[in-house]
């Protein structure tokens, strides 16, 4: 096959209808059994990039599934997954609808958090390389790290796939309000260890409380810009400087290999329920059936994997700013705003054609942004919506925003999550130098310490869209409005 034929199979033509700026609609007619539209938001540069891979293509084949609703969303960071693109969400029946693995992923709860301080930049600005070298060292970073004074036996990896956070919380790793500003509060029901195969334990065992590597990051950072003053305040942002900690990764090969472990028995059910899809990567099975319930639960015991993992990581952050600021880290504050899952599989409730209706939402790459007065939101922020905190690149900024009823109407209740890649891994390692990529944020005043240059090369600024641009789509279209700007002022990468 030539190269040339292979890059029309990578890249094929999809008709798009514009409807405004920032949504843009792939017709049924597009392919025979889309069940419905595709539906995605971004503007015209954005849209452009998303059109250059098999992103739309991959929407129009999650239309496919049995039982969707409305259409199959991709958000403006979307760009080609593994069988829905990354960005992409999707709502289904949950009597008559399906459960995906490929829209929630193998990083099961990829996820971040965000942390506020009572300190300002020029608190922070002598101590800063220090801080970030004692986080590096407190906090296991790189493919394969673990962290030797923390190993996990069998039965407690059990209960902390079980309890998730309130089981760090009796651990003394976490604050008790940690767990109320988690999504899920930190805990996702149905988990069941039984559901998970002992590979998947194994690979979690020496795992739990490290940064891993490729996109996940660590970032200490400051406030840039605040654009909403009330709704700023409630988080905990006060003013300009303010110095944040923002943490981003998942479940390591826990997830990955619960992930893994069925999508194979997935592959087996669509023969066994006769389901026809147009692409094998989105096997599936009926929500009511055996395989699905069972992914359900071991997806949750990886979600709340997840959720511990970020929560040890904020333990051993708190212990560097002790370490280095010689002072309990209550008098800093480090107070969690909000933690989200990015890729997860969850059973809610929207209002479809006038009418409630259970569904089960697949969001891969994508926020939960629940408006203001959702019973999901905790108490503290329910008068004004759920905190959505989307990342930028090691050298950009990122963001703090807010739900908003219009993402209920439209994009059942998501947002995106992140600025999405522009170029692969092996494109950015043969575009960049990562001693290069150092310098250049270094002499910008951003601390880097990296457990390789080859992941600072993968993951340099250019090898991301433009985050300022992936959070404008989302406050133009209402879905979740800009609230805070941050900026990196020393990160961490694995």
């Amino acid at each position: 096959m030539s190269r040339q034929r292979k890059f029309r199979e990578r890249a094929p033509s999809v008709p798009i209808e514009k409807i405004d700026d920032y949504s843009w609609r792939i017709p049924t007619s597009y392919k025979s059994g889309m069940r419905v539209p595709g539906m995605v938001f971004a503007d015209e540069q954005l849209i452009e990039k998303i059109k250059t891979d098999r992103t739309l293509d991959q929407c129009a084949n999650v239309a496919h599934l049995p039982g969707i609703y409305k259409y199959a969303i991709t958000l403006p960071d979307g760009h080609e997954g593994y069988g829905f693109p990354i960005g992409g969400v999707a709502a289904t029946d949950y009597e008559e609808g399906v459960l995906s693995p490929g829209g929630v992923g193998y990083d099961i709860n990829c996820g971040v958090r965000l942390l506020t301080t009572n300190l300002s930049e020029s608190d922070v600005r002598p101590y800063l390389a220090a801080l970030t070298n004692s986080i590096f060292r407190n906090v296991p970073s790189g493919l394969g790290s673990s962290r030797k004074d923390f190993r996990l036996n069998i039965h407690e990896l059990e209960q902390l796939i079980t309890e998730g956070v309130p089981w760090a919380v009796k651990k003394g790793m976490a604050r008790p309000e940690d767990a109320t500003h988690c999504e899920e509060g930190g805990h996702m029901e149905g988990a069941n260890p039984d559901k998970v195969s002992s590979r998947a334990k194994q690979r979690g065992l020496p795992q739990s409380g490290t940064l891993g590597s490729g996109n996940h990051f660590l970032e200490i950072g400051k406030v840039d810009k605040i654009y909403d003053k009330k709704v700023a305040k409630t988080f905990g942002v006060t003013h300009e400087g303010q110095v944040t900690v923002m943490i981003h990764c998942g479940s390591r090969g826990f997830g990955h290999q619960t992930c893994s472990d069925y999508l194979r028995i997935m592959e087996r059910a669509v023969q066994k329920y006769n389901i026809s899809l147009p692409d094998r990567e989105l096997a599936c099975a009926p929500g009511t059936s055996d395989e699905a319930q069972d992914y359900y639960q071991a997806m949750a015991c990886a979600v709340n994997y997840a959720f511990v993992n970020r929560q040890v990581i904020t333990h051993w952050v708190r212990q560097s700013f002790k370490e280095v600021l010689k002072r309990p880290a209550e008098d800093f504050g480090l107070d969690l705003v909000y933690d989200v899952a990015h890729n997860i599989a969850k059973i809610e409730e929207h209002t479809i054609n006038g009418k409630r209706t259970k569904v089960w939402i697949h969001r891969k790459g994508a926020t939960r942004c629940f408006p203001p007065g959702h019973k999901d939101i905790p108490a503290d922020y329910r008068s004004v919506g759920q905190p959505v905190i989307i990342p930028g690149s090691m050298g950009t900024s990122s963001w703090l925003l807010v739900g908003k009823p219009k993402a209920m109407e439209v994009s059942f209740g998501s947002t995106a999550h992140g600025a999405g890649r522009m170029l692969s891994r092996s494109a950015a390692k043969r575009r960049f130098w990562g001693g290069d990529v150092k310098r250049a944020l270094e002499g910008r005043g951003i601390v880097v310490r990296a457990a390789s240059s080859v992941v600072l090369a993968e993951e340099a600024d250019p090898a991301y869209k433009n985050v300022d641009r992936v959070v404008e789509v989302s406050d133009k279209v209402g879905i979740a409005t800009r609230v805070v700007r941050l900026v990196p002022m020393g990160v961490v990468k694995g």
